[in-house]
């Protein structure tokens, strides 16, 4: 097994450009506390997302909508506090973009100023090119969010791959050129067919960010909680597990139960 070793500069959203220029794949994952965030960081990730799964994966929702401005804020400034290298991007929770310019401004200064992220990730196209101009023309790094868009599972009706028909595939296409044109630094692309995305990663000059879109985008994310094993319940086709944490906890975690019960722990070398 190798090991991707990096210097240790602060990755920028220019640092992600140049990435794609020259084709090196950009590694992303989620983080939502202090003590992920830095183990990631330091194994040399490029881009943490606090994602609004958060309100599945840290608070048991059954989907993103329910989490708060002030919940994102909460976990985002426990990632930024654990991060030194990583470019930390937070999601702006349902509600907080919507097609008022400055409401939308208000929230994502907030996000920036009491979290120390790096910049904001924002679902929706040309729906809300007001609100999205506004931020970026306020100075804050914007990364669009364009496909399965998990803030709109209530006009879905279904988390089924978006793009399959022309229709919306030209919409989507159109939604990227015009995040382009806006100024986002970044688009990530979410559960779209593979040669749909690699036709977007190529017809625009800005990084794009995949997620069950295939291996033609620039880079690749994936929920910690997922990469890591750690729930048995979720299992979707672009998944691949890297660890079986949830075996390996719930085995230490009947260990130490057994060691308490049977008076093993603590031992005299444990104890003052």
């Amino acid at each position: 097994m190798s090991v991707h070793k990096e210097d240790k500069k602060k990755i920028t959203t220019l640092q992600l450009k140049k990435m794609k220029q020259q084709g090196e794949k950009i590694s992303v994952l989620t983080a939502y506390d202090y003590t992920t965030a830095k183990i990631i960081d330091e194994a040399g990730i490029d881009v943490i997302i606090v994602g609004d799964s958060a309100s599945n994966t840290m608070i048991g929702n059954p989907t993103t909508l329910s989490i708060t401005l002030d919940q994102m804020i909460y976990y985002t400034k426990a990632v930024v506090n654990g991060t030194k290298r990583a470019l930390v991007i937070a999601d702006m929770p349902f509600g907080t973009v919507s097609g008022n310019p400055l409401k939308s401004l208000d929230a994502a200064i907030r996000m920036m100023q009491e979290t120390g992220a790096d910049a904001i990730k924002i679902e929706g196209g040309a729906e809300i090119r007001e609100d999205v101009k506004k931020i970026i023309d306020a100075g804050i790094p914007v990364m669009a969010h364009l496909g399965l868009m998990p803030q709109s599972i209530n006009k879905y009706g279904t988390y089924a791959v978006r793009g399959k028909e022309e229709g919306e595939a030209k919409k989507l296409i159109e939604d990227c050129q015009l995040m382009e044109e806006l100024g986002v630094f970044g688009i990530l692309l979410e559960k779209i067919p593979a040669d749909l995305a690699a036709q977007i990663t190529q017809q625009i000059s800005i990084p794009t960010i995949g997620i069950g879109a295939g291996a033609g985008t620039d880079g690749q994310v994936l929920v910690i909680q997922d990469v890591m094993g750690m729930n048995k319940d979720f299992s979707p086709k672009f998944l691949r597990r890297y660890a079986d944490l949830y075996t390996v906890m719930t085995e230490a975690a009947q260990h130490y139960i057994d060691d308490v019960k049977t008076m093993n722990f603590p031992n005299k070398t444990e104890s003052y």
